[in-house]
């Protein structure tokens, strides 16, 4: 028995209730040295009840608790105060939103790409590969990538948006395979890195289709843009426009920009990315007149012809509200530019942003939704405005790539948890985390889970998906229902991991970051490979 002696004298520290607290569940305590907490032992012991476990899940019996012994007092000190001061209030188990599906081995088509399904083992699959199968040949964790999927919703866009200008946004997921896709799928791509820039160019796409992006693009990366012919470089600033103009003086070199602008709009989305209000990092204001100013500049340099507008309000939008304030504001900007300087702009990009389901609970818009919302936006402000209809751009990423690709994780570790008000949650640790995806950490993204490699007729119970850092809230999936005999050795599938999963990626805790494998035609291949301990000590060269 491990005892906490009594100090003399109470430092600050020690007076403080959580501190104390903290120390008596750290360390099991009998009923004598509680007194070193400033708890009389003789009164403590029948105002606290011991309570019977209710561990439903972990396989095996809870130890009965022994009156007086190490067991009860652990129980004692440790259920004196479960969670409510010092940890959040769950007393409502899993947000308004969650509700427990009627079949957890049922696979939500909204979440998955259109070829995943379970086989006659009851294993997801996509395309003829289920996940037990990819995990045995390619390791764990990994990213399963759809190809055909793909391709069919780059098509979507394409179609529905017939006549505009298609951009897929790479900063999405970007690999030599994707651009070799976009290219023969017909859209273009948008870049917004030197990075980005040379595997687009490595994958195959021709740099005509291309759109160079960047609040801070730097002169070798303006150079390798303008040295390879992109279609249009978006101005972010004033002084990037006097480093292309030094850049093309210096080259004869000619550059064909277009003037990001931030219109001012709330787009209803998480504040890091959303990206048109005006306290933010990117664009020209229209509010206070800079937008206009570069306009003009780049319009009477000798070095550049200006192409038109760009806005972007945000990420993970569903409706077209925010589009519709965007395009009125535009569109008078362009209007306002003609009336100055006789010039009509020929072109006009309303950005990207366009959500997708992670959760039972989001309906995005589909692409020909989209497309007639759009279309009618910008046919009436035209008409408001007197102008022609210019020609239009739009940006999708996450919408093409987000449900092509899923992650599969193995359980290592299940763990049931108390929660104020009586419930319980239990969580399932697995061997990736938030090294293969940031964004519930970062965003609060909701993300959604299947026992893939089994069925299971048990009953759901509240879950929560964590991986293996050293983080409180590295935090995959934050609720989901799961069945009640998940254990380790199973395998976990997230849906929707295909945008902003891989590209966020890291190395932290020295983590290797996981493949993206593609599935295409009942074959496996990967993109791009497993990270090994090598490459990560390749870098290290230090003494």
């Amino acid at each position: 028995m491990l005892h906490v002696p009594g100090p003399a004298r109470r430092s600050r520290r020690d007076s403080n209730p959580r501190t104390r607290l903290r120390r008596a569940v750290l360390y099991p305590l009998s009923y004598g040295s509680m007194a070193a907490l400033g708890w009389p032992s003789d009164s403590l012991a029948p105002r606290v009840a011991l309570r019977p476990a209710r561990h439903t899940v972990v396989r095996g019996r809870t130890p009965a608790l022994r009156r007086g012994g190490f067991l009860e007092e652990w129980w004692t000190v440790t259920h004196m105060h479960v969670a409510g001061a010092i940890h959040a209030d769950v007393s409502t188990p899993g947000p308004q939103w969650l509700t427990k599906p009627a079949d957890l081995n049922e696979l939500d088509p909204a979440l998955w790409s259109r070829n995943v399904s379970r086989d006659e083992h009851g294993r997801v699959g996509v395309a003829g590969i289920d996940v037990v199968d990819a995990i045995e040949r390619e390791g764990s964790p990994l990213y399963l990538f759809d190809e055909d999927d793909f391709r069919h919703r780059a098509r979507d866009f394409k179609s529905a948006f017939d006549g505009w200008n298609v951009y897929y946004a790479g900063k999405a997921m970007l690999t030599r395979t994707i651009a070799r896709l976009v290219m023969e799928e017909g859209l273009g791509m948008d870049v917004c890195s030197g990075g980005e820039l040379q595997v687009a160019l490595a994958g195959g796409m021709d740099p005509a289709r291309i759109g160079m992006h960047g609040n801070n693009k730097t002169s070798d990366e303006l150079a390798l843009a303008l040295s390879n012919g992109v279609g249009h470089i978006v101005v972010d600033s004033l002084d990037e426009i006097g480093r292309i103009e030094q850049l093309c003086r210096d080259n004869d070199w000619h550059a064909r920009v277009m003037v990001r602008v931030t219109p001012g709009v709330e787009a209803h989305t998480h504040e890091y990315i959303a990206t048109a209000h005006e306290d933010q990092k990117f664009g020209f204001s229209i509010a206070n007149g800079q937008a206009m100013v570069a306009m003009v500049r780049c319009h009477y340099s000798p070095y550049m012809d200006l192409l038109g507008i760009h806005s972007h309000i945000g990420s993970q939008i569903f409706d077209t509200g925010g589009f519709e304030v965007a395009a009125l504001r535009t569109m008078k900007l362009s209007s306002q530019f003609t009336d100055a300087t006789g010039v009509h702009l020929p072109e006009l990009n309303l950005g990207g942003g366009f959500g997708i389901a992670y959760t039972s609970a989001d309906s995005p818009s589909t692409p020909d939704a989209l497309a007639t919302g759009l279309r009618e936006i910008v046919e009436h402000e035209a008409r408001a405005h007197s102008m022609a209809v210019p020609k239009m751009s739009i940006e999708p990423g996450r919408a093409i790539v987000g449900p092509t690709t899923m992650a599969i994780y193995t359980v290592g570790t299940v763990k049931v948890v108390d929660l104020d008000g009586g419930g319980q949650r239990v969580y399932v640790s697995v061997d990736g985390g938030m090294s293969d995806n940031i964004r519930p950490a970062l965003y609060g993204a909701e993300y959604s889970a299947v026992l893939a490699n089994r069925t299971s007729s048990e009953p759901g119970v509240l879950s929560r998906v964590v991986g293996k850092h050293c983080e409180g809230g590295d935090i995959l999936v934050r609720d989901v229902f799961l069945p009640s005999d998940i254990e380790p050795g199973d395998l976990i599938a997230v849906p929707d991991m295909g945008a902003y999963s891989r590209e966020m990626a890291s190395n932290y805790n020295h983590a290797l970051r996981p493949p993206v494998v593609r599935v295409h035609n009942g074959e496996l291949s990967a993109m791009i490979r497993r990270e090994t301990m090598d490459d990560l000590l390749s870098l290290d060269v230090g003494r």
